[in-house]
């Protein structure tokens, strides 16, 4: 084998087998993350790797059936071992929604993002491929009183960008408003109005569930976006979680939930009319809120871990378990 030859069946084997970043694969190569890009796009072009899937009949496959009879979505039940930590959980989901999103991006596509912690580990498994002309849009703001927000989309849109060569837009609003008539007024302005046509245009939207409590905390709870009257206001009207930052009751209503008014992300409605909506969700602390949100209508795809399907289903009338 040439050098060339060499770093084509290494970063393979290294992305593919060994299941390291593209980040990783670089410092070890030394060579940039770009190349390994390329890298990997030859290796399946000539076959040095050749993806295969396999969905056998099973309890895995039983869970996503009834799963997705009762709430109407495709269900993509991932395998984790008993007693995994959440930590541990959001790593196999995230790896196989990965997979999933990687599968499903095609030329000319406008992709929504959402951030958090779930769509920042599903971005490392992302399968680099040449995808003409897609746009990644951020559907949701993420600036705080205390910091730009930047950190949390800009390592999303990036991995999104390198993996299948798209422009980005982000969407530089707050992820809360302080007053409603601020976001009504920033919603007049031509410069976001643009953005708000292309979440019209999304053909494909990428989200989490944010849980008020989980081992791995959302980042909506945990830094600093909700003040102390915002998470009283939460608990009288009996929130159980958010989808882009959009707070969502267990029996998926939300338009009365008063912060959603200051809120900037997509609501349910607007991502119901959009044509693919794909939903991660890992640990069983975010079935409540995950509940909330199918309910809501707000994906046509869930793809979530077996402990968190499993509870989900323990929740429904026993007619719709069957």
């Amino acid at each position: 084998m040439n050098e060339r030859s060499d770093h084509l069946y290494l970063a393979a084997s290294l992305y593919y087998v060994q299941g390291e970043t593209m980040e990783s694969i670089a410092r070890q190569l030394n060579v940039s993350r770009s190349s390994v890009s390329r890298l990997l796009k030859q290796a399946r072009e000539s076959g040095v790797v050749q993806i295969t899937l396999t969905n056998p009949a099973g309890p895995r496959t039983s869970l996503g059936a009834h799963l997705g009879r009762a709430f109407g979505v495709r269900a993509h039940v991932v395998p984790v071992r008993e007693g995994a930590s959440d930590v541990h959980r959001l790593e196999r989901v995230a790896r196989a929604a990965g997979q999933l999103i990687s599968e499903s991006v095609r030329d000319d596509m406008v992709i929504g993002t959402a951030w958090g912690t779930t769509l920042g580990s599903v971005v490392q498994y992302l399968s680099p491929r040449e995808a003409r002309n897609t746009t990644v849009v951020q559907m949701n703001g993420a600036a705080n009183p205390t910091t730009s927000g930047l950190r949390h989309v800009d390592a999303i849109n990036s991995q999104f960008a390198s993996a299948f060569s798209s422009t980005v837009v982000p969407f530089p609003v707050p992820a809360f408003f302080d007053y409603a008539q601020t976001k009504r007024a920033m919603w007049r302005e031509r410069s976001i109005q643009s953005v708000l046509a292309l979440h019209e245009r999304i053909d494909l939207a990428l989200f989490g569930v944010g849980g008020l409590s989980a081992e791995v905390p959302s980042q909506v709870y945990a830094q600093g976006y909700l003040d102390e009257a915002d998470w009283q206001q939460l608990q009288e009207h009996r929130v159980v979680g958010d989808v882009n930052t959009v707070f969502l009751r267990e029996d998926g209503s939300w338009q009365d939930i008063p912060l959603n008014d200051r809120a900037s992300g997509m609501t349910p409605d607007q991502l119901h009319r959009l044509p693919r909506r794909i939903c991660v969700v890992a640990g069983t602390a975010k079935a409540q809120a995950l509940r909330g949100a199918l309910r809501a209508r707000v994906a046509t795809d869930v793809v979530l871990d077996e402990a968190c399907a499993q509870a989900l289903l323990n929740t429904l009338e026993p007619s719709l378990r069957r």
